[in-house]
């Protein structure tokens, strides 16, 4: 695999290329609904109808979890994340911008060792396929569940860990460690597969590999969609289970 720039900072490690393909996203998401928001109308066409279609397809997801009226707390946060997934798979299908290294960069982590792996420098990619950015949204999002499902009902939610059994409480741990861990890992996996066939058939011979590319970006950008609509639907899940009345 290619290099990425790192910038180490009070002794952390910062990955330049995820910072950008965050940021970018980020920013892409908000451009993305102002654009197709700021024509409000009671009649929608166009573009917010296309901005409807998406909230109304998150909305679906949303009340297959709760009740409508409290799913409806829940709408704008599902949606962000997965115009923000959505958009984050799509980048390193779309885009990837690659350098060749000359020499060594020591104040962007380049060293002698890492050239001697690789001698391409990747400056933009998928942030999602950075297993520490979908650890980092996973566990966020538990993090969330599990506050909210601890502010709703204290007794309720503790009550959770001894059921039907108090011995079980070892199992409910584990059950909880695992939900984020395979929720990050089922993201990161399939967007970092889908880059690395890029890269590979980038590097092949371009008259053997041209057709098997574009079949594969096709396959990716479809990937990537899907990928988005599941990790939303896990998240939705997971804050379902501590904040449902009948959990």
């Amino acid at each position: 695999m290619e290099l990425t720039p790192k910038i180490k900072f009070l002794g952390l490690t910062f990955d330049v290329t995820v910072m950008i393909g965050t940021v970018i996203t980020a920013l892409l998401v908000i451009l993305f609904v102002l654009l197709l928001t700021r024509r409000r109308e009671m009649k929608p066409r166009g573009a917010q109808n296309m901005m409807e279609m998406v909230i109304e397809f998150i909305r679906g997801v949303t009340n297959m979890m709760l009740e409508a009226k409290k799913a409806e707390k829940y709408l704008s946060f599902a949606v962000t994340i997965f115009l923000f997934v959505l958009i984050a798979n799509l980048l390193g299908v779309i885009v990837m911008v690659n350098a060749e290294a000359h020499g060594e960069i020591p104040l962007l982590g380049i060293t002698h060792e890492g050239l001697q792996q690789s001698h391409e420098i990747s400056w933009f990619k998928s942030p999602t396929s950075d297993i520490n950015v979908t650890v980092a949204m996973a566990f966020a999002i538990a993090l969330y569940a599990h506050f909210a499902g601890l502010f709703k009902s204290p007794r309720r939610y503790f009550g959770h860990y001894v059921q039907p059994y108090a011995w079980m409480l070892p199992l409910h741990i584990i059950d909880e460690l695992a939900k984020p861990t395979t929720h990050a890992a089922r993201l990161w996996a399939n967007i970092f597969a889908g880059e690395v066939l890029i890269l590979i058939l980038r590097a092949g011979t371009p008259y053997l590999t041209a057709v098997p590319m574009f079949a594969w970006i096709g396959f990716s950008i479809f990937v990537g969609v899907i990928q988005a609509y599941i990790f939303t639907v896990l998240a939705m899940v997971y804050i379902s289970q501590k904040v449902a009345d009948d959990h």
